[in-house]
Order: C-alpha cells, then sequence, then structure tokens
C-alpha cells in the first residue's frame, strides 16, 4: 500500500479524533466564563453551581485534546518531513507562536483556576476563566491562520528551493484565514452550545436539577441561535471566496462537471468521476451556483472536466461532505428558532427535550464534514497551487506508517473509550451543592 496513503490516513484519523474535543474546549470557555460572571455579580448560588458542573466537564475535554493534539504536531516530522522542509520558514513560525504562547498562557491560567476556587475573590476567580476563554481562542486562531497559509499561500518567496517569510503581516491578515477564523470559531460556540442543552435535556426530561438546568440550556439556546444564524452568514462569505481562490474545490463540492454561465445546484447527486458526469441529479435549481459563488446569476462557473484530472479532489466525498454540513447547519437554525418560542415552557416539551438531547452529536458531525470538505476539497495540493501532497510526505516505508497507524488507533481508541466514560459519568451524577 502506499505510503503516502497511508500518512495521510493517520493523519486525517488522528486529527479528526483530536477534533472532537478542540471545538467543545473553544466554545464552552465562554459561556464558562459568562456563567460565573453572572455569579461574581449576582452571589446566586446556582451560577455557581453551573459553573463548577460546566467546568469539570471541560477539564476532561481539555485532557484528551492536548494529549491528542500533541502527537499531531509530532507527525509534521515523522510523516511530512518534505512539508515542513519547504514551508517550515512560514508554517512553523505560526504553530511556535501557538504552542510557545497561547498554548502555554491557556494552560497556567487553567491550573490558577483549578487551584484558586479559595484563594481568588469571586470576580477575580471570574477573571481567571474569562481570559481562558480569551487564550483558548487566540490559540485557535492561531492555527486557523496556518491552515489558511496552506488553502491560500502569502507573504512568502522561493529561495533555495523553499518557501520563505517575507511578509508576516500578510500571512496573518490572509482574507482565507480570517474566514476560517470567523467561521470555525462560532462553530465552536454553536457545539458547546448543543452539548449544554443536550445535556440540559437530558435531566429536564428527568426533572432533576431543574434551577441548574433551566437557565443553562436557556444560556445556550441564546447562544445556538445567535451562532447558528451566524454560520450560514460567514458560510455564504468563505463560499464567495473558495469561488475565486479555489474553483476546483468549489466544483467538487457541487458536482458541477461543465464550465457554464448561470450555473445550476443539483440539490442532490451521485458523481461519478471517471465518467466526469452525475449519474443521478435530484433537484436543479438554475443559476444559483453562479449566485452563490459570484453573487451574480450570471456568472460563469468552472467545470471539472476544464480542470486538469490530477488537480481535481476527490469529487463524492467533498461533494457528500458539503451537503451534510449544510444540511445541518440550516436544522440548527430550525431547532433553535423553534426552542426560542418554548424557552419558558421547557417542562412543557418533552418532545423538543429529547430532540435535543439527540442532537448533541450533530455539530460534531458538521464541524468533521466540513473540515473534510476544507482538507480534501484541497487535494491533490498540500500547499494549494505550491506544493502537492504526494511531494510533501517523508521517504518512509509502508510498513513504517502501517505500524504508527495501528498504534494511533489502539491508543486513541483507549483515550477516547476512558474520557467519554468519565463525561458520561459527570453528567449523570450532575452538580454538586456548591462550596466556594
Amino acid at each position: 500500500m502506499d505510503p503516502v496513503f497511508l500518512s495521510r490516513l493517520q493523519f486525517a484519523a488522528a486529527t479528526m479524533f483530536h477534533f472532537l474535543f478542540v471545538p467543545l474546549t473553544l466554545g464552552i470557555t465562554t459561556i464558562i466564563a459568562y456563567m460565573e460572571m453572572k455569579y461574581a455579580r449576582t452571589g446566586e448560588e446556582v451560577y455557581l453551581r453551573m459553573t463548577k458542573f460546566w467546568g469539570k466537564l471541560f477539564l476532561i475535554n481539555f485532557a484528551l485534546g492536548v494529549v491528542t493534539g500533541i502527537t499531531l504536531e509530532f507527525q509534521f516530522g515523522t510523516n511530512w518531513s518534505r512539508y515542513s522542509e519547504y514551508v517550515g520558514d512560514v508554517f512553523g513560525s505560526l504553530l511556535a507562536i501557538e504552542a510557545s504562547v497561547t498554548f502555554f498562557l491557556e494552560s497556567t491560567l487553567i491550573g490558577v483556576w483549578i487551584f484558586g476556587w479559595k484563594k481568588l475573590s469571586a470576580k477575580a476567580h471570574a477573571l481567571v476563566m474569562c481570559l481562558i476563554a480569551f487564550a483558548s481562542n487566540l490559540s485557535g486562531v492561531w492555527i486557523l491562520t496556518a491552515n489558511g497559509f496552506m488553502q491560500n499561500p502569502v507573504g512568502y518567496a522561493i529561495r533555495n528551493g523553499r518557501a520563505e517569510l517575507t511578509d508576516f503581516s500578510a500571512v496573518v491578515f490572509n482574507k482565507h484565514g480570517i474566514l476560517e477564523i470567523l467561521h470555525m470559531l462560532p462553530a465552536g460556540l454553536l457545539l458547546a452550545a448543543f452539548f449544554i442543552m443536550g445535556i440540559s435535556a437530558y435531566h429536564l426530561l428527568r426533572k432533576q436539577h431543574l434551577d441548574v438546568f433551566q437557565k443553562s440550556f436557556k444560556i445556550g439556546l441564546v447562544v445556538g441561535l445567535v451562532t447558528s444564524i451566524w454560520l450560514g452568514i460567514s458560510g455564504d462569505m468563505h463560499g464567495v471566496n473558495v469561488a475565486k481562490t479555489q474553483p476546483a474545490k468549489l466544483a467538487a463540492m457541487e458536482a458541477h462537471w461543465e464550465t457554464q454561465t448561470q450555473a445550476p445546484i443539483v440539490m442532490f447527486a451521485i458523481p461519478s468521476e471517471d465518467q466526469e458526469k452525475n449519474l443521478v441529479e435530484i433537484g436543479s435549481i438554475p443559476g444559483l451556483l453562479s449566485f452563490l459563488g459570484f453573487h451574480d446569476f450570471n456568472a460563469e462557473v468552472v467545470g471539472l472536466r476544464d480542470i486538469p484530472k490530477d488537480e481535481r479532489p476527490p469529487v463524492l466525498l467533498t461533494f457528500l461532505g458539503f451537503r451534510t454540513m449544510v444540511g445541518l447547519g440550516t436544522l440548527f437554525i430550525l431547532l433553535t428558532v423553534y426552542g426560542w418560542f418554548r424557552r419558558n415552557k421547557l417542562m412543557e416539551s418533552p418532545t423538543y427535550l429529547k430532540i435535543m438531547l439527540w442532537s448533541i452529536t450533530l455539530p460534531y458531525i458538521a464541524i468533521e464534514m466540513g473540515w473534510m470538505v476544507t482538507e480534501v476539497g484541497r487535494q491533490p495540493w498540500i500547499v494549494y497551487g505550491l506544493m502537492k501532497t504526494a511531494e510533501a510526505a517523508s521517504p518512509i516505508t509502508t510498513s513504517q506508517v502501517f505500524v504508527s497507524l495501528i498504534g494511533f488507533i489502539l491508543v486513541y481508541g483507549l483515550l477516547g473509550a476512558v474520557g467519554f466514560y468519565l463525561m458520561a459519568k459527570t453528567v449523570k451524577e450532575g452538580p454538586k451543592a456548591a462550596t466556594n
């Protein structure tokens, strides 16, 4: 088996598992900070119980995110050494800032938060959680900026056979990276909101700790409603940028084969890469792809047939991933809008609470599908238009990658089982009486 394929599979598996924990960390820290600030201002014990309960779940999630994330950076040396050698001057500087500044700050502050309950005033302790939320999201900003460079490389020059950083500000203010930040950080908030609403629904259905979970649900509902609508807006902005900078990705996202004006959107299709057409098409809407991609019904959209075969991304995965993400995003808006009108009658809405309980996993799926579209849709490039994935892999054997892949699966599987068990146990136990 091809070691490049195995390296891609290993990195994808490790990244997607790691990303089960990152968005929740980004989002839930902000919501917990709000809860603790409410306690610091009002002195109401219910907000302290909320803070400690959701804080415990955050700490378990954070620990799993740290353990699963450390190995990812090592893979740039073990599996992708040629990539690191070629663009390390640009990409490495961003990872270095994330690891040595923001992650270190976040970890230190979390230690202060854990051990500072009886040593800091309520307001000072709440301020620490606010800083944790800031540091967590700033850490995400640097990672997303690094990915933005991979999607749309700027601020570099080719010297001595490698990409060298020439304009740090161009990299930091790369439009693609900024749009990723504007989309991904709110996605973390949305995931945290559904996580909180789903767990709250579990307890409300059992009529347990009503004071804590009615308030928690309403906070999650407001955050979920605002972010679900914003994600639709930022997703449109992102799509317009992709249409201009990555036409092959747009064509794959829509299984669009023929270059044309007034390009239609097909609601569902079964694309065939071998035959260069869609075997089945359902629900074609004329001109809509041109409008969504360029805000002009008469705009020309490049089709996959006019893109060299060796520069086309995998169509089926990209198409289905995009459809899943958009479909779930629409569902999130509907669920939170309905919830807004039922927010004061939650105990009279058991069916809605059951739906929200079973919806906990849906934002995870949507985010994973979004990243699959982002990364698979960029192929065959590891840095778009600059370096192909096949050129970036380390000169290692199939057996070396295969053994490490199996090791990752076993270790990550064990970590996941332990982590999810601890979270489930904490959820079932519920909040304890507050003691500051």
